[in-house]
């Protein structure tokens, strides 16, 4: 399916640019550099953003328990809500 129709990419090419490590994109911008180009609209981000949390999710359901506190996968914690 096509993510970004200002660029022109697709999920599998967002996926593509997933590899583990610290060097692996969290982010919509650095997907956007991992593919070569950079934002226009916008829109996609919100997408883009949905993929790399499946996949992050994905990749640390399958990480054995080998990999510990040591493991890059692991999603980040929210951040507990502030009072008002």
């Amino acid at each position: 399916m096509i993510v970004c129709s200002c660029n022109v990419f697709s999920d599998g090419q967002v996926r593509a640019c997933l590899n583990p490590g610290p060097g692996c994109p969290r982010t919509p911008a650095q997907v956007y550099a991992c593919l070569g180009c950079s934002p226009k609209c916008g829109r996609c981000a919100r997408t883009i953003r949905g993929i790399l949390s499946r996949a992050l999710a994905e990749a640390h359901e399958t990480c054995t328990s080998a990999c510990g506190a040591a493991c890059t996968l692991k999603a980040a914690e929210p951040a507990p809500a502030e009072a008002a």
